[in-house]
Order: C-alpha cells, then structure tokens, then sequence
C-alpha cells in the first residue's frame, strides 16, 4: 500500500514510518515540527531523541529497499495539504497530526485556542482534501479513551444502542471529556462521523489509552538514529514514563489523587500492530469504524506499586509520594470498557508488568544524567 503518515516526527509517528516501511509499504511522511516548537516554549525535550526526522529518515534510507519520502507540511496549509493528496493518492492516511497533550491545552487560553484550531481546522482539512483528491482512501485516525471520561456505564467501541420512549436508535456514544485537547478529539470523531455519513469516505477511528514503551523492533535497527522520543515531563510525559524516570533517579513516585483513578494502557508495539491490522482491514464506503485501542487497564497507584518492585530488582528503594490533583477528574469511579474488534481481528497483547518495567529502567539509567528533576511534578492545573 501507498500509506501517507501525519504527524510523522512523533512518539508514534516515527515508529510507524519504519514498521509499515519494513513490512515493505511506500511510506510518505508528514510533519511541521509544531510539537518541537513547544518543547522549546516550556524548555523541554526528549530524554533519548535527538535527530531530527530528515536526518532519521537520511539513515534509515541507506539500507532499506522501501525508502521513507517526507513532507514539511502544515494541516492549516490546506493548498499545500492538497497538493500532497493530489501526487501521492494513498491507499491509507495515519492521522497522528495533532497538539497532544491534556496539559498544555489547559495551560492558558492561548494553549487551549490553539489546540482546538490546530486539530479541529487541520481535521477539517483533511476531510475535504480526502473528498477531493482520494475519496477512496482508508482514514485511520488516532482518538484517544479520553473521549470518553468515566461514565457510570460500560464505554461500547465507539456506538450506543439506545431505547428511548419505545423507539430505538444507533448513536454515537456520549462523550465527557476531561481537557480542552480531549474535546478536541471529540470535535474531530462527530467531524469524520459526518463526513463519512454524507461523503461515503471510510474511517477507522482509534481510541487508544496511554501508550507506553521505548522500543521497537525498528528502533533497535540503530539506536542512535532510530530512537523514539521518550517524555517524563509534566507537557508531554505520560504517567509510566514519568514514574520511570523517577525510579531512575531514586525519587519517590509521585501519585496524583487518591491513585484510584483508572485509565486504559498499552504497549508502543501493540500500537503498531493495531494500526497494521487497521489498514488491512479496512472499514467499508461510508464507514465510521471505532476501535478501543488499549489492551490493559490500571489504577495509578496499581502502577507505581509495579515500577516500585521493578525498582526493588535494580537495587532501588523508593515508595509512594501522594500529590494534590492537579486536574480535574473523578477520583472513585466505574469503569468498564470495551476492547474486542482489535482482539477479534489478531491482536496478540504485551503486558505491562513488573520484568517490562524493570527493562525500561535498565535503559533509561544510561540517560540518568540527563533526566531534569524539576520536570517531576506538575505546573499546570485544572482550576487555578
């Protein structure tokens, strides 16, 4: 397949470049660095990634039949979206495009604005370059469980079946999202779910959990070119990374809240394979296909008390240490989702358990040095 991969310069995005191209795809990569220019606005950065995608791509092109092609391209820029739509008429789009942190869209009003403009107008963009250029192109597109909040009810993949005083309908299932980039996503999936619905394009909607690994088969190819980008820090850091990095550095974990709260996870390479299994499984014309994305689910605390063994087997004695949330979110809730079609199609799942996490701390203990403390705790919060 012709596969056109957005948001190529990211945690997920760069690994996606080198699977699909390994399985033997034409891969065409799609960046415009805006994340980069964040790191550089709150003075953080990756713990491991350093070369940029041109250079990544330069390397990986040496010895691979399948070479990478990249586009510096702006979502907002539609005429040079379209033109790129135009030559390259994929066969699929991997939609990773987006500003993609909980945190910094509700760090002030210039964050939130430009996290719903830059995904929601971008999302748009594309669905109309999609209709005009390759309508028959198979959009899988990166949500988020986020979308969905906590209900007090089991969260379906993507639709509800309703009964409402004797009638009955198929809809969308509500959403009760928690930040300003979660209802972002919100916007898009009710945008695509439109378009799908009067334009007959197909779309594979992705709800993933939280992504966590370092690794992939591809990234091990070269380490120091091919490394994704882990981030620890209160923007960008996930919650397993962060808990990582303080193991690493002989600090308490720092939990948010009670440490009840409980989200969906997955491992980076299990991301992969969805996103494989996605592509060679299209949805049909006039499809809005949601998938559950994760393949575990945890307490926070359930977490930290696995890196803390993990900790324990690298000769590291560190415990808990509770914070104020800085969000605001339920901290006692029900929670009940479902993850079957990713399953049912050949999804084989990585568990996250206390040897990964002890294989993570091995390799981030060769960036000790460069792991920056005062990223540990957060600076953003929900209220002020």
């Amino acid at each position: 397949m012709k596969i056109l991969i957005l948001g190529a310069d990211g945690y997920l995005g760069w690994p996606t470049c080198m699977y699909f191209s390994d399985l033997g795809h034409d891969v065409y990569a799609l960046d415009n660095f805006s994340k980069r220019k964040i790191e550089l606005e709150f003075g953080i950065n990756s713990l491991s990634q350093n070369y940029n995608i041109v250079q990544r791509i330069e390397e990986w092109n040496k010895n691979i039949k399948k070479k990478i092609n990249f586009y510096n391209c702006d979502l907002l820029n539609h005429r040079n979206l379209y033109s790129i739509l135009e030559r390259v008429r994929p066969d699929a789009i991997v939609h990773y495009a987006e500003q993609p942190s909980a945190p910094y869209s509700m760090h002030s009003r210039e964050a939130a604005v430009f996290t719903q403009y830059n995904n929601v107008i971008g999302n748009l963009n594309l669905l109309f370059g999609i209709k005009k250029y390759c309508p028959n192109t198979h959009l899988i597109k990166l949500g988020t469980m986020g979308e969905y909040g906590t209900p007090n009810i089991d969260i379906e993949e993507g639709w509800l079946n309703i009964e409402h005083k004797g009638r009955k309908e198929r809809i969308l299932y509500p959403k009760k999202p928690g930040s300003f980039y979660h209802l972002s996503k919100v916007h898009d999936s009710n945008n695509i779910e439109f378009a799908t619905r009067n334009w007959k394009i197909r779309c594979t909607d992705l709800n993933q959990g939280v992504v966590y690994g370092i690794e992939t088969e591809q990234t091990k190819k070269n380490e120091k070119f091919f490394n994704t980008s882990f981030h620890y820090d209160d923007i960008f850091g996930t919650v397993i990374n962060r808990f990582i990095a303080q193991a690493v550095k002989k600090k308490n974990l720092t939990v948010y809240g009670s440490g009840n709260q409980r989200r969906a996870f997955l491992n980076i390479q299990d991301t992969l394979n969805c996103v494989r299994i996605s592509a060679e499984n299209p949805p049909q014309e006039g499809e809005f296909r949601v998938f559950n994305q994760y393949t575990e689910q945890f307490s926070i605390d359930e977490l930290a008390d696995i890196v803390i063994s993990a900790a324990k087997s690298n000769g590291i004695q560190i415990k808990k240490e509770k914070l104020k949330n800085p969000r605001t979110e339920m901290e006692k809730h029900y929670y009940n989702p479902k993850n079957e079609s990713l399953i049912k199609l050949g999804l084989k799942p990585i568990s996250f358990n206390e040897t990964l996490a002890s294989q993570m701390i091995s390799k981030v203990l060769k960036y000790s040095e460069e792991i920056h403390e005062k990223f540990f705790k957060p600076k953003v919060k929900w209220v002020e």
